[in-house]
């Protein structure tokens, strides 16, 4: 007769279990998470200006604004900022509220963006460009997991997805799938830039974020219990 044994069930680590990351009001530690959240949209917006001047395609919304941008004296970062803006009015019958981080969305990345570009240089090799890529990429993912886990709410596309999908009832997946290919077509139709690193972006950026995600996700302190963290009834 065998002995009956109980097993203790795993621990569960931060990156075993999704982060959260609902809206935090702003003062909730205030300092520490505007600085991620500036540092992290600052990375993102140098991100897309490594990506542009690596000239190998681009993410699907920064197709469309390069799209626009032969259409119009405005440099990319200012375009970002009006496109943005009127993503914002779409909020409005979809019931979403923006936040702080919705607004410095727009801004920091419009300044980060074009400050990216007046430093990169234009017209380089093949061999840089595709380091210049593959840097984009992996700098996307991770100052998208640096901001978002400030937890300071959506920026405009990603509220205008998360709004959407209240609206229709569809998937976050479905949602943001036909937005992205939409933009994206709109965009190349435009003269944006599409090619083998707009592939590249949408395959790897979702893993690239998930990575960093949990480490970067602010989350509010647990209490102390009574007894310690022992589990045991003190008197």
């Amino acid at each position: 007769m065998g002995i009956a044994t109980t097993r203790r069930p795993r621990r569960r680590t931060g990156r075993d279990t999704a982060p959260p990351l609902t809206y935090l009001p702003l003062d909730v530690r205030p300092a520490r998470r505007l600085a991620q959240l500036l540092t992290g949209l600052a990375l993102y917006g140098f991100s897309l200006s490594l990506l542009v001047r690596a000239a190998l395609g681009v993410n699907p919304w920064s197709t469309l604004y390069e799209g626009l941008q032969h259409h119009s004296s405005l440099s990319f970062g200012a375009i970002s900022a009006v496109v943005g803006a009127l993503v914002l009015l779409a909020w409005w019958p979809l019931r979403q509220r923006p936040t702080l981080g919705t607004f410095a969305n727009i801004v920091v990345l419009a300044c980060s963006s074009d400050l990216g570009l007046a430093l990169v240089p234009e017209d380089l090799g093949l061999p840089a460009r595709a380091c210049l890529l593959m840097a984009g990429i992996l700098l996307n993912g991770f100052s998208v997991a640096v901001y978002v886990g400030a937890r300071f709410g959506p920026g405009p596309r990603d509220g205008l997805m998360t709004g959407a999908a209240a609206l229709t009832g569809g998937s976050l997946r479905l949602v943001r799938t036909v937005l992205e290919v939409s933009v994206l077509a709109i965009g190349w139709t435009l003269g944006g830039t599409v090619g083998i690193g707009t592939v590249l972006y949408a395959l790897l950026v979702g893993p690239v974020t998930q990575f960093f995600l949990p480490p970067f996700t602010y989350r509010l302190p647990h209490p102390t219990p009574p007894d310690g963290g022992t589990g045991r009834a003190t008197a």
